[in-house]
């Protein structure tokens, strides 16, 4: 299946940018949908925006629409989420997950995909 590995975490002050990357080994992001999903200490895993690779539609939470953007580039085989605007309540781990097709769930269910990477910490300080 191959692996998907995260990158561009860190620490920020409120209202600062950052950007994550995702990028595929031994794949391609030649799939059904691309998504990153965040989780806080204590919390469940959330939606935070998805790309649909056959019409490079985008979603996204409302807690994220307008500040946080998703792009792909298939021929680089990565997926980035720039974030601007960032807040104390979007601190959490920030996961990218590959569906390999589609499903009945929701795009924004963690069982609509197949593939996960390991997560990389954003940390936003008030």
């Amino acid at each position: 299946q191959g692996q998907l590995v995260e990158t561009g975490g860190g620490l920020v002050q409120a209202g600062a940018s950052l950007r994550l990357s995702c990028v595929a080994t031994a794949r391609t992001f030649s799939s059904y949908r691309t998504a990153w999903f965040r989780q806080a200490p204590g919390n469940e895993r959330e939606f935070v925006a998805a790309i649909r690779w056959i019409d490079s539609r985008t979603y996204y939470a409302d807690s994220v629409k307008g500040r946080f953007i998703i792009s792909g580039d298939n021929a680089k085989n990565t997926v980035s989420l720039q974030m601007d605007s960032l807040k104390p309540e979007d601190t959490a781990v920030y996961y990218c997950a590959v569906a390999d097709r589609n499903r009945v769930v929701g795009f924004n269910s963690p069982r609509a995909y197949d593939v996960w990477g390991q997560g990389t910490q954003v940390t936003v300080s008030s």
